[in-house]
């Protein structure tokens, strides 16, 4: 492709200032040329930092007007699958914020649909954040032998109340107060599809999903207990309701292998066994590298034609797990109002 990419940004919400900066490192080898959302003041604030030609109030005003060659879908999740048919029908390749739809329901129906009209990516980006890519080339390599067990634990205070009485989490992403599925399809759905790039398919064997937040409709705590396709067990514990942990998100993970283990505690990366290693990420960087890495991604399968790795039979395959673990818990989501 001999000019840059022309990319039209659906939305203009929290996120996007990340998706934003991801296509800005790609340089010129793509740019963002348009952007819409129904707050065109919002959509305009983002035009202007970023330096962005063309503001719709609609993506349908966006997509009549043309001169796109790809369409980057970071609305809210329940507008993903109207969004996705849309430029589907303006034959556009399309890279969707994950979940790509509310349930696997809309998400099978709409990957059906598409199929083989455009290309479609799901923008997952937690599974490209630089830690997890190296611990993946670990595990290739057969570094650790043979996975025997696995555990991820995500605990923070983002749904107690701080000294001000203000909710963190809701604070920094105020919609996950009205989300029905909040914790595992918000949050965890991220988890489990790097648990799925690190040790290959995976099967939910038990799920207890709970909520301590009232403010919440949906979970704040999940337990969760997984397999491998050998047979290993692995755990997810996780929690936004947890009393004197930080209000920051920091994942903590442990892979036992036959001859070593892989140990990830917030950016600090570590392999022990034949041979040992230690790695230290700067935070911020890899949080922001894994949205241009994802975006790298995209833009290098279209210009080569290479199959994406989060395509969407694959991204079917996270959200199956996501709702075996609402399936198998006897969670009940609160019907009162978000407070």
């Amino acid at each position: 492709m001999s000019h840059p990419l022309k990319v039209g940004l659906i939305g203009a919400g929290w996120v996007t200032q990340h998706h934003l900066k991801g296509w800005q490192a790609l340089g010129d080898a793509a740019k963002v040329v348009a952007i819409a959302d129904p707050s065109r003041e919002r959509a305009a604030e983002r035009a202007a930092a970023f330096g962005i030609p063309a503001v719709f109030d609609s993506a349908e005003a966006m997509l009549a007007a043309g001169g796109l060659d790809a369409v980057d879908i970071a609305a809210p999740r329940a507008a993903h699958v109207e969004l996705a048919r849309r430029a589907a029908g303006h034959g556009l390749p399309i890279l969707c914020q994950k979940p790509l739809a509310p349930s696997l329901a809309e998400a099978e129906q709409l990957v059906a649909e598409i199929d083989g009209r455009v290309r479609l990516m799901v923008h997952e980006n937690w599974r490209f954040r630089a830690y997890y890519r190296q611990a993946a080339e670990w595990l290739r390599a057969g570094r650790i032998g043979a996975v025997k067990a696995a555990a991820l634990t995500l605990v923070t205070s983002g749904t107690v109340p701080d000294a001000q009485g203000r909710l963190p989490a809701l604070e920094r992403q105020p919609f996950m107060a009205g989300e029905a599925r909040m914790l595992v399809a918000e949050v965890l759905i991220h988890h489990l599809d790097t648990l799925r790039m690190l040790l290959g398919p995976l099967k939910v064997e038990a799920a207890a999903l709970s909520r301590t937040c009232p403010a919440l409709r949906g979970e704040d705590g999940a337990v969760i207990q997984l397999s491998t396709a050998s047979g290993a067990g692995v755990s997810v514990f996780a929690s936004f309701a947890a009393h004197g942990a930080p209000a920051q998100q920091q994942d903590q993970l442990t892979v036992l292998g036959e001859t070593g283990t892989i140990r990830l505690s917030g950016a600090e990366l570590s392999l022990s066994g034949a041979t040992t290693q230690h790695i230290t990420y700067d935070p911020e960087a890899t949080y922001l590298g894994s949205y241009a890495a994802t975006i790298a991604h995209f833009v290098h399968c279209l210009a080569t034609g290479a199959p994406f790795e989060t395509a969407p039979e694959d991204n079917l395959q996270t959200l199956r797990l996501v709702e075996d673990c609402y399936r198998l818990s006897t969670f009940k989501t609160c019907d009162r109002s978000a407070a």
